[in-house]
């Protein structure tokens, strides 16, 4: 194994088992924290550590937009405010079993992808990624309904919650996919940009929907009472992960980079269990469908690679 491949599994392992750990962190705060402050406070303290990483870094002038302000408060807003405020607010109305969805949501982000890629490019995906996706999809639905048909004869209980989850998945995904748009921007750069304009408009969400009496500002002793959980937030899957992930993605490159978010779920499985949650056989089965189905999908992309490079080298 050469170095770079070592650390880059090193930073794909960091950033998976935050987010993995992240849910279980977030349930008990947002026992004592509205999911949307709690969302806000986050982020604002990762704005200003990755502001201060980026000026130091590479200096004032990565802080020009170049024209391209439209397009960094699109994909600011679709990953740090709309999946923030949907993801956490989803798990917070469904309780404990909200966190183990939001998980699983996490890992299903790749076919989410594939999803949004075969709708742009209107190119319809192999059968082997259609089957993935299938699996994916029926492991997903174990865990959400925890194997109990009656879950769909009480849809209006659980569908908003669900639905919001889901949205918080997929603006993390256009957001990932937004990256792609600033080829020559560095990964800090592009992370702090879009941060620093994705908290400017949670701030004006909260502090409109505060004056308008929509929501109640949380006292200070609030903050404090969390302070524990908003360290873990802010400094591991805040700001460690998000630059992890996006290093060890450059460096083991997307196809073999995206199988570490199958360990989302099972992360979170752990400590949950650690916390004294009993993780029901329906849960813990839809799980493993979910990453057999990302893990088969990996598998087929790396021979379709391997095959596009074999007929390059032959021509």
């Amino acid at each position: 194994m050469s170095k770079k491949v070592g650390i880059g599994t090193l930073l794909c392992l960091i950033a998976s088992m935050s987010w993995g750990a992240m849910f279980p962190v977030a349930h008990s705060a947002l026992q004592r924290m509205d999911p949307l402050y709690f969302s806000f406070y986050r982020y604002l303290f990762v704005t200003i550590i990755l502001v201060v990483l980026l000026y130091f870094k590479e200096g004032k002038q990565a802080f020009r937009f170049e024209g391209l302000s439209r397009k960094l408060l699109f994909y600011g807003t679709m990953g740090f405010t709309l999946y923030n405020f949907m993801i956490f607010s989803g798990q917070d109305l469904m309780g404990e079993s909200g966190t183990i969805v939001a998980s699983i949501m996490e890992a299903l982000m790749p076919m989410i992808t594939i999803v949004i890629l075969w709708y742009r490019t209107k190119s319809t995906p192999a059968k082997a990624t259609l089957t993935s996706m299938t699996i994916a999809l029926i492991g997903a639905l174990l865990v959400i309904t925890n194997g109990n048909l009656s879950f769909f004869m009480m849809a209006r209980d659980h569908l908003l919650p669900v639905l919001l989850i889901f949205m918080g998945a997929i603006g993390w995904v256009v957001y990932s996919l937004g990256g792609g748009s600033f080829p020559q921007w560095s990964v800090l750069r592009y992370s702090t940009l879009t941060c620093l304009l994705g908290t400017v408009v949670s701030f004006v969400i909260v502090t409109s929907a505060t004056l308008l009496q929509w929501l109640p500002a949380p006292h200070w002793n609030d903050l404090l009472s969390i302070k524990y959980e908003m360290l873990f937030m802010i400094f591991f899957p805040g700001t460690i992960a998000l630059l992890s992930w996006n290093a060890g993605m450059k460096m083991l490159s997307p196809v073999n980079g995206i199988l570490f978010i199958s360990l989302v779920p099972v992360t979170t499985f752990v400590v949950m269990s650690f916390q004294g949650y009993s993780v029901s056989l329906n849960e813990f089965y839809g799980a493993l469908l979910v990453i057999f189905a990302l893990i088969q999908n990996n598998l087929f992309q790396r021979k379709s690679v391997s095959k596009t490079r074999v007929r390059g080298e032959s021509v």
